[in-house]
C-alpha cells in the first residue's frame, strides 16, 4: 500500500477541484491510500473578499509572515507517507499566507523532511517567483522536490485581471457582464489534469521520481511565458518596498495602515494598466540579445531544481 498525503489550502474550492481531478488515477487505485489535509488558519481569510481585507493581506503575504494555524490531526502526523502533494495559490507574487505558514511549522518539518514532494500551483498567471520561494522553504525543511504542475488562467493578462477581481469580490465564478470568459483555471484544463495523475501514479509505484518532472513537462504541466517572468521579477522588487513600508505602520487591521493600503491600491492599478504593458514592450524590444540566457532561465524555472541564493 502506498500512502499519499495531500496538503492544500483553498478559499474558492478550485484548488480542491484541481487536486481531485489530478489525483483521480491514484484515488481509483486500490493500492494507494489518499489522505487530505486542508490547512486552516485560526482566523481564516474571507471569501468573497472585501476590498480592505484583500489589500490588508498584502504586506504579510509578500513578506511571508506566518499566521496561526489550526493543528494538524494527530492521526496524520503519526503516518509515514510515500509522497506528499502540496497544493497552493499565489497571493501577491508569493505563496499564500496559509501555505507559507504551514511550511514553517514543526508539523511540516515532521511530514515533509526527506519525503518526495510534488507542488501543484493554482493561480492567475504569474507564479515563477512564488515557486522559487516555495522551493526555498522546501529546501530548508529538507524535502525532496520531485515535481511541479502549474494550472493557470490562460486568458490575456488584462482580461484575467478583470475576471479574477469579479470572482474574488463577488464569489461568483461566472462570465462578468456576460461578455468576459469565466475566471480562473478553465474547466478544460481542470478536466485534463488527470493525465498528470497517471504519470505520478506510475512513479509512485516504482518509488523513483528521477524522471517525473521531465515527463510532466512533455504533458505541458508547466508553461513559461518569459515576458511574465520579466514582469514578475521587477514587480517583486517594487512590492518589497511597499510591503515593508505598510508593515512598518502596524499589524493587520491597524488604522495607520489604511491610507498606505489605499495608496498601494492606486499604485497597483497604475502598475497593471500602465507599467506592465510598458515592461512587456521593453522585454519584446530588448530580449533578442539575451535569448540564450532567457532560454536557460526558462529551462530552470520549468524544473524542480533550486539555486541557493548567494
Amino acid at each position: 500500500m502506498k500512502r499519499v498525503l495531500v496538503v492544500y489550502y483553498t478559499q474558492t474550492g478550485q484548488q480542491r477541484e484541481i487536486l481531485d481531478r489530478l489525483l483521480s488515477p491514484l484515488h481509483d487505485d486500490p493500492e494507494v491510500e489518499l489522505t487530505f489535509h486542508r490547512i486552516t488558519p485560526v482566523s481564516d481569510y474571507p471569501f468573497p473578499w472585501d476590498g480592505y481585507t484583500f489589500f490588508d493581506a498584502f504586506p504579510e503575504s509578500f513578506l511571508q509572515l506566518p499566521c496561526e494555524l489550526e493543528p494538524v490531526d494527530d492521526h496524520i502526523l503519526e503516518q509515514d507517507y510515500d509522497l506528499i502533494i502540496l497544493g497552493y495559490q499565489v497571493w501577491y507574487l508569493s505563496p499564500s499566507i496559509p501555505i507559507n505558514s504551514f511550511l514553517k511549522t514543526e508539523a511540516a518539518h515532521k511530514l515533509l523532511r526527506g519525503k518526495p514532494v510534488i507542488t501543484v500551483i493554482n493561480c492567475r498567471n504569474m507564479w515563477v517567483m512564488a515557486q522559487e520561494k516555495v522551493k526555498r522553504l522546501l529546501h530548508d525543511i529538507g524535502a525532496n522536490h520531485v515535481g511541479n504542475i502549474a494550472r493557470v488562467d490562460r486568458h490575456l493578462n488584462h482580461v484575467s485581471v478583470i475576471t479574477i477581481v469579479h470572482w474574488m469580490m463577488t464569489g461568483r465564478k461566472d462570465a462578468y457582464l456576460g461578455l468576459f470568459p469565466k475566471p480562473g483555471v478553465s474547466d478544460k484544463d481542470i478536466a485534463e489534469s488527470d493525465k498528470f495523475g497517471a504519470s505520478i501514479l506510475t512513479h509512485l509505484k516504482h518509488g523513483d521520481y528521477s524522471t517525473l518532472q521531465a515527463e510532466l513537462l512533455k504533458q505541458e504541466a508547466v508553461m513559461i511565458r518569459p515576458a511574465l517572468v520579466f514582469t514578475d521579477k521587477r514587480a517583486n522588487t517594487l512590492f518589497a518596498k511597499w510591503a515593508k513600508l505598510i508593515r512598518s505602520k502596524g499589524l493587520p487591521g491597524a488604522g495607520a495602515r489604511k491610507p498606505w493600503l489605499k495608496a498601494f491600491n492606486y499604485y497597483l492599478l497604475f502598475a497593471i494598466w500602465v507599467l506592465a504593458p510598458i515592461v512587456g514592450l521593453l522585454f519584446l524590444i530588448l530580449h533578442l540579445p539575451f535569448l540564450s540566457f532567457i532560454r536557460k532561465e526558462t529551462r530552470y524555472y520549468k524544473s524542480v531544481h533550486f539555486k541557493i541564493p548567494r
